[in-house]
């Protein structure tokens, strides 16, 4: 019996999906479908339930998925085993929003290396959006999102929301007030375009009876760091990520008249974790996590 076919069979069941499995697995769908075919007739039964459209496994299927997965969980084994010095390597596929990397995700990385000196990570920098769709097709393992992911077999926690400030150029004082009209007299920046931050603020403009006033949206920190300090405009930024980088940029918080909402966070993952070194890694990356931020363990909630 072929592993590879049974490899894609436990992904099949996993994501519910020929189109999702074929795209983690880097094959086409009719690549599945001819594994999971020679899979049925090797074995001598069906295993997937193919009279509609909804994702079913047979009774026989929900049998052998139990066998697959302790097929697969065998080769682990042996490959540990057999590796020359008794540890092998494993890739830890991991995705966050860019305000994260400013905060905890290179010393969560940094923690887990530390700890398992054999993984390798795949790190992924991109907006919220695109993290759940790439979580959903199985394409990575544990994301940081501002925002809850659903599907079948996402599990998230949510952690303390991250507060929001304006930053301005360095030749402001810190902790300087702004009144609404200072405020409104100053070019306003944020994340891109309907992100929570750039929602929060225009929600937040429309409460103060603001509805004309001009945002300039981008893309990414760095940017907005630059443009804040050349004095172009004020920016929203998680004031986590300004105590890190005023350091390095001249740039300072200033307090203002309008209160910005907080930016959500959470934590998603695929359940189960593929390997028990994935399940350890992504369970220690959470509770680095949750110390950072003063988080208590909180009680997942599944997609």
């Amino acid at each position: 019996m072929n592993l590879r076919f049974v490899e894609t069979f436990v992904w099949v069941t996993r994501l519910q999906s020929i189109s999702r499995t074929a795209d983690k697995l880097f094959l086409t769908q009719s690549a599945v479908s001819s594994r999971i075919t020679v899979l049925e007739q090797e074995i001598g039964v069906p295993l997937l339930d193919r009279r509609d459209r909804l994702f079913r496994l047979t009774s026989a299927g929900e049998r052998f998925l139990t066998y697959a997965e302790r097929l697969l969980a065998l080769q682990h084994d042996l490959k540990y085993e057999l590796c020359g010095n008794g540890i092998a390597r494993f890739s830890l596929r991991l995705g966050a929003i860019e305000t994260i990397l400013h905060a905890w995700l290179i010393p969560t990385m940094e923690r887990l290396r530390r700890s398992k000196p054999h993984i390798e990570f795949e790190l992924n920098v991109e907006t919220t959006p695109v993290l759940h769709q790439q979580i959903r097709r199985g394409g990575l393992d544990l994301i940081f999102s501002a925002d809850q992911p659903f599907g079948k077999g996402i599990v998230s926690e949510r952690f303390p929301s991250l507060e929001m400030v304006f930053v301005g150029p360095d030749s402001l004082k810190e902790g300087t007030y702004l009144h609404i009209d200072e405020l409104m007299s100053r070019e306003l920046l944020t994340f891109q375009r309907d992100s929570q931050p750039h929602m929060a603020l225009v929600d937040c403009l429309g409460k103060a009876g603001v509805t004309n006033k001009r945002v300039h949206t981008v893309t990414s920190i760095s940017a907005l760091v630059k443009l804040a300090e050349s004095g172009f405009g004020l920016a929203t930024l998680p004031r986590v990520a300004v105590d890190e980088l005023k350091h390095h940029h001249g740039i300072v918080p200033i307090r203002t008249a309008l209160q910005l909402v907080p930016l959500p966070l959470f934590a998603s993952y695929l359940n189960p974790p593929a390997t028990p070194e994935l399940e350890e890694s992504i369970s220690e990356a959470l509770v680095f996590v949750r110390e950072a931020a003063g988080a208590k363990s909180a009680e997942p909630t599944h997609g």
